[in-house]
C-alpha cells in the first residue's frame, strides 16, 4: 500500500482546492443554508465541466475512469470548504450504487447524464420506526403486482431529495426486519405520483427529507441487483459512501487546524502570541494527532476498497475513530480560538455543526463499534 499520491491526485487536489477556495467562501456556505435549493446550478454545472461529476465513473460511460481514491481526494477537498449541494447524494450514494450493480442497461441509462451533470440522483435507506441505525431495519413494503412494485412507507433523513431526479429506494420484498434476507434496491423516478416530501430542519442547514411512498409504482426493471438479495449490494454501496463521508470529514478537520494554529500565531496575550504556552500548543499537537490517525484509516480503507477486499471491520473502525476525531478538533478549535470562534459570523460553527451532523450520517460511533465486535467474534 503506497500512500503516495499519484502525479494525476496531485494536480487533481491542487485544481480542487484552488477552484474550491475560489468559488465556495464560508458566507456563501451560510447563504446557501438559508437557501431553498441549498446550492446553485451554475457552481454544479463548472464542477461537471472539470469532470468531477465522472470522475469515478468508467470511460466507457463517459466518464474520466477514476478510481476510489481519487474520489476521496476529492472529498477531503470539498470537505475543507464545507461544499453545500447534491455531490455527495449524488454520486457516493447514487452514482456509485449503479456502478456496484450489475444491470448494464441501468448503467447506459444513468451514468453518461451523471457524468454531464444532467441527473442528480440520492438514495433512500434509513426510517422513522428504529430508534436505533441499522440499515437492515426496514419496514418499507415493495409489493409485486404484475410486471411492477408497488412501493409503501416513510423514509427519513434523504439528502437532497427535493432536487434528486430520481431516488435509490431500499425497500423489503420479503421478510421483517431486521432480517438481512428480503431487501431489494429499486430506482424510483422522483416526480412519481404517490412520492411526498416533507423537508427537515437540521443544525448544518443542509438539506434532508422525510421521503413517504404511497403506493408508488416501479417497474421490475428498476430494480438495481437481485430480487431480495440486496443487503449485499447496499452493504458495498454504504462501505463506500462511508470512506467518502469520512474524507470530507478529514477536509475539514485539516482547516479547523489550519485555522487555529494560524489564529495561535498571531493573537497576542502578555505580549506574547498565544501559541507560546504551552496549553494551546499541546491543543494544536492534538488536533494534529487526531487528524493524521484518521488520514491514515481513511486511505488505508479507501485503498483496500478499491482492490475489492471488503474491509468490513475497518470501515467501520475508520468511521468510528474519524467522527469522534473531528469533534474533538473542532471543540479544541474553539478553545484554541476563545469566544469569538461561537459567533455565527466566525467560519468555525460552520464546522462545528457539520462535525454533528456527520457522526450521525450513515451510522454513528456506537453503530460501527459494535460491527467492529462482531467482526472479533464477540
Amino acid at each position: 500500500m503506497d500512500f503516495h499520491f499519484t502525479e494525476e491526485q496531485r494536480i487533481l487536489r491542487k485544481t480542487a482546492r484552488d477552484f474550491l477556495e475560489a468559488n465556495c467562501s464560508a458566507s456563501f456556505v451560510l447563504e446557501m443554508e438559508k437557501d431553498e435549493k441549498g446550492y446553485k446550478e451554475d457552481l454544479w454545472l463548472k464542477m461537471s465541466e472539470l469532470g468531477w461529476m465522472g470522475l469515478i465513473i468508467p470511460e466507457e460511460y463517459d466518464g474520466v475512469g477514476g478510481n476510489l481514491l481519487d474520489l476521496v481526494v476529492m472529498f477531503e477537498e470539498m470537505g475543507r470548504v464545507c461544499l453545500p449541494g447534491p455531490f455527495f447524494s449524488t454520486i457516493a450514494l447514487g452514482a456509485l450504487s449503479i456502478m456496484e450493480s450489475a444491470d448494464d442497461g441501468l448503467k447506459s441509462e444513468f451514468l453518461p447524464a451523471i457524468s454531464r451533470g444532467e441527473l442528480k440522483l440520492t438514495m433512500a435507506h434509513e426510517e422513522p420506526d428504529f430508534t436505533r441505525y441499522d440499515p437492515y431495519s426496514v419496514g418499507l413494503k415493495a409489493i409485486k403486482k404484475g410486471d411492477a412494485f408497488l412501493l409503501s412507507g416513510t423514509k427519513m433523513f434523504v439528502p437532497d431529495a427535493h432536487v434528486a431526479d430520481s431516488i435509490i429506494c431500499v425497500a423489503r420484498t420479503d421478510g421483517q426486519p431486521p432480517a438481512r434476507y428480503g431487501l431489494s434496491l429499486f430506482i424510483v423516478d422522483a416526480g412519481s405520483k404517490g412520492l411526498n416530501l416533507r423537508p427537515l430542519k437540521t443544525m448544518a442547514g443542509d438539506k434532508q427529507f422525510e421521503v413517504s411512498f404511497n403506493d408508488v409504482r416501479v417497474s421490475k426493471g428498476a430494480l438495481l441487483g437481485r430480487l431480495d438479495r440486496g443487503s449485499d449490494l447496499l452493504d458495498s454501496i454504504l462501505r463506500k459512501a462511508v470512506v467518502c463521508k469520512c474524507a470530507e470529514m478529514l477536509g475539514g478537520a485539516q482547516k479547523v487546524l489550519e485555522m487555529a494554529s494560524g489564529y495561535a500565531k498571531e493573537r497576542e496575550q502578555f505580549g506574547k502570541p498565544i501559541g507560546s504556552f504551552q496549553a494551546v500548543q499541546h491543543h494544536c499537537a492534538n488536533m494534529l494527532i487526531d487528524i493524521e490517525g484518521s488520514r491514515y484509516l481513511i486511505y488505508k480503507v479507501a485503498w483496500l476498497l478499491s482492490q475489492g477486499i471488503p474491509a468490513v471491520m475497518e470501515t467501520a473502525a475508520c468511521k468510528s475513530w474519524v467522527s469522534e476525531a473531528f469533534k474533538k478538533v473542532v471543540s479544541l478549535g474553539h478553545q484554541v480560538q476563545g469566544a469569538t470562534a461561537y459567533m455565527i459570523e466566525h467560519d468555525m460553527p460552520l464546522y462545528s455543526r457539520r462535525a454533528r451532523i456527520a457522526e450521525m450520517s450513515l451510522g454513528d460511533g456506537r453503530y460501527h463499534r459494535t460491527v467492529v465486535a462482531s467482526q472479533l467474534g464477540l
